[in-house]
């Protein structure tokens, strides 16, 4: 039987990297049983024997608080894995070793795996690891988890603690007259139930019961003749409150940090000398007053190399597909007579036209994934929550929240499941409410597309305005909700341990980047292809006469549907059936909403099919026009750093970006640019998709997933109404 290996540690301490590293390219991602937390598990081999390693969720202890540490403690008292790396951040060995002592004590095999000690040197935090590992008793192991030092080393130790195989001896720590007590009585009740040894030392369970551990409780109460011992756990947790002055699990902590103050003492650790730059940064960062404005900025930059910096590839993607490969495409066709018919129409207005119409946006998603993946590496992320914190506490949501909906910048449906991080289900069930208005990756196509319409010039500047509104509307709804139907009755203070700065690693930044953009290329040729040769049935489906392949757009099927859907649509500025089709196909996947529009407004075949000279011609007009991408990229980089203002879709409007100015012209009186606005709003404010839909019903269930539906297309309908018609009012647009 493969030895297991479970990596456990604080957040932010570098486990994850650690895994990666002992896994190598041999690990899958899958989700947990019974639950949508993801599950990354590998093998790595020493010696020639192999080792089954699995990545547990951060958790700064083994009494739970939040879902994903029920989930970490849950697989360490059922699975008892051979050997637990536990992973310490050499520059927070308090916080590690609180949780390394719980690992012990509930008598399981341990590595140490000090990581970060490039930092802790750098910052001239000594630590003797030898005298370390003296006085915790088990193997230390120093390790760079960035570099991949420390590797080699950690795998032989977690080998030979693995081979030593002789069972090992719980951690004792004295936790005082008062608690010892009625620790000491639970134990002696603990031995007569020899069905609790499922759980782990009897020591250990008691402690676990002392803390209200849910999981231990639950698992206790469901053997036989456990009950009274249980039910004695919760007076004896009421008594030592009682004499002690603060909650049991309180006490229980400080007197675990207390022996780890007392390790930290024998072993000499030296502390630093004075603030470090990282802690200097946080001055300003985390500032009360100047916290907000700077985050603001960031984010400014994030979009501007987001809209900007990639908008000339966005154009030579979306000549490429339109030209050459179309042209390809077609030409492919007439060689085995399926021209001229409705395979013809399938492969280009179809498939082309609509995968191709968002595999453009490809750059855009790159540049947003690339400049969130720096940020998050570099450690900015997690001061987010800290800067938001006040603002978001004011009307009744947690500052930890801002984590998720962060995520949620992404894609929705991860940042629902990374509700699961929240201390409570009231609070996780008000962030999952909240989540889908922020304006995820899917999004921003729909984003570029309209503003690059109507703002030429103030793309950016748009763009920005969504993901502001997004996050207004969020913290509205959330006052409304948390003085209602979810009140906050025992507000829970933020607390998080925040990474040092460091320079973002460049292995790391690529990881994630690859990892999101692929999925998002994925989609397309999967989720999204399947809506838009979806759209394209519907298209050809007649209602009334025509023929199947062959029928005007307004009297197919889709036409008929959308034209009813866009008789609510009316006053919000956008009625037309093609706009109402357009954001009907959007609950699909956002980015269907500009496929959706290739489709209908450009759906066409090329005009031009000889003009390129062959297809070494066309290969010549591909790389001459990447090339005159690249330069007009290069470019736009000093105008987001000097913040000036530049719009390089402003010289020549596409034949989509034509024809969606002309039906939003005609469908608004003359206000289009309001229109579109107010399109933009609706696209923000309603249901993301339906895999976030089946997120939610999943973590929440189907009676508050049809409570988000309905919310979100009232509050859509509102936002959008208000733009179009109090601005009409007031002569914009």
């Amino acid at each position: 039987m493969t030895p297991l290996v479970a990596i456990a540690g604080c957040p932010n301490a570098g486990k994850t990297t650690l895994f990666n590293h002992l896994a190598g390219a041999r690990h899958t991602v899958g989700n947990w049983p019974g639950q949508t937390v993801e599950r990354h598990e590998g093998i790595f081999a020493v010696n020639g024997e192999r080792f089954q390693v699995v990545d547990l969720p951060g958790t700064y202890g083994l009494v739970a608080v939040s879902a994903e540490e029920s989930i970490a403690t849950g697989f360490l008292s059922r699975n008892h894995p051979a050997v637990v790396v536990t992973v310490v951040d050499a520059t927070s060995l308090s916080s590690g070793l609180h949780l390394a002592a719980q690992v012990a004590e509930a008598g399981l095999r341990q590595v140490v795996a000090l990581n970060m000690c490039d930092v802790a040197d750098r910052r001239g935090l000594g630590v003797d690891v030898a005298a370390l590992e003296g006085a915790l008793g088990m193997p230390v192991v120093p390790t760079v988890a960035r570099s991949g030092k420390g590797i080699p080393e950690l795998r032989a130790a977690v080998a030979a603690v693995a081979a030593a195989g002789a069972p090992v001896s719980p951690l004792v720590i004295d936790y005082g007259p008062v608690i010892e007590r009625h620790l000491g009585a639970l134990v002696e009740a603990a031995v007569e139930c020899p069905e609790l040894d499922g759980l782990g030392p009897a020591r250990w369970t008691m402690l676990q019961l002392l803390a209200g551990d849910e999981q231990t409780t639950r698992a206790a109460e469901s053997i036989p003749g456990a009950g009274d011992l249980v039910a004695a756990g919760r007076r004896a947790a009421e008594a030592i409150a009682a004499e002690a002055g603060v909650e049991a699990e309180v006490a229980l902590a400080e007197q675990r940090l207390q022996w780890v103050a007392g390790v930290l003492d024998s072993i000499g650790g030296r502390g630093p000398s004075g603030p470090t730059w990282s802690d200097r940064f946080d001055r300003v960062l985390t500032h009360r007053w100047l916290g907000l404005p700077i985050f603001l900025a960031v984010m400014w930059v994030v979009l501007r190399v987001t809209a900007d910096v990639t908008a000339p590839y966005l154009n030579w993607v979306q000549a490429t597909i339109s030209g050459p490969v179309s042209r390809w495409a077609m030409m492919g066709l007439e060689a085995v007579s399926l021209d001229g018919g409705w395979v013809e129409s399938l492969v280009v207005e179809g498939v082309l036209a609509g995968v191709g119409g968002v595999l453009a946006f490809v750059p855009v998603l790159f540049g947003l994934y690339l400049m969130l993946a720096v940020l998050e590496d570099s450690g900015y992320m997690a001061r987010t929550a800290v800067v938001m914190d006040r603002t978001m506490r004011a009307v009744g949501i947690p500052g930890k929240a801002f984590l998720p909906m962060m995520v949620g910048f992404g894609c929705t449906v991860p940042a629902i499941y990374a509700t699961r991080t929240l201390d409570s289900p009231r609070d996780r069930l008000l962030v999952g409410l909240l989540t889908p208005f922020m304006s995820c990756g899917a999004r921003l196509p729909v984003y570029v597309l309209l503003a690059g319409v109507f703002f030429v010039g103030h793309r950016s500047t748009v763009v920005l305005a969504m993901y502001l509104l997004g996050i207004v509307v969020a913290i509205l709804i959330g006052l409304v909700l948390s003085r209602t139907v979810l009140r906050e009755r025992h507000p829970t203070p933020l607390v998080m341990v925040l990474p040092g700065f460091r320079l973002p690693d460049l292995r790391t930044v690529w990881s994630l980047v690859k990892g999101r953009t692929w999925a998002f290329v994925k989609g397309a040729g999967t989720v999204i292809l399947a809506a838009s040769v979806g759209v394209w049935l519907l298209l050809a489906i007649p209602i009334g006469s025509g023929s199947f392949g062959d029928t005007g757009v307004e009297k197919s099927a889709f036409g008929g549907t959308s034209k009813a859907m866009a008789v609510v649509l009316k006053p919000l500025g956008f009625g037309e059936w093609e706009q109402a089709g357009a954001l009907l196909s959007g609950l699909v996947a956002k980015e269907v909403v500009v496929s959706t529009m290739n489709q209908l407004y450009t759906g066409e075949r090329p005009a031009d099919q000889q003009g390129s000279g062959g297809f070494v011609g066309d290969l010549r007009e591909i790389g001459s026009s990447f090339l005159g991408a690249s330069w007009d990229t290069l470019r736009a980089i000093p105008a987001v750093v000097g913040l000036q203002f530049v719009d390089s879709t402003g010289e020549d409007s596409t034949a989509l970006q034509s024809a969606v100015r002309a039906s939003f012209e005609e469908s608004s009186g003359g206000h289009g640019a309001l229109a579109g606005l107010a399109f933009l709003v609706f696209v923000l404010l309603y249901t993301p998709c339906i895999a976030s839909l089946a997120a939610f019903r999943h973590e929440f269930g189907t009676r508050w997933m049809g409570f988000m539906v309905v919310g979100q297309f009232l509050v859509a309908w509102l936002g959008a109404f208000a733009v179009f018609q109090i601005g009409r009012l007031v002569g914009w647009g």
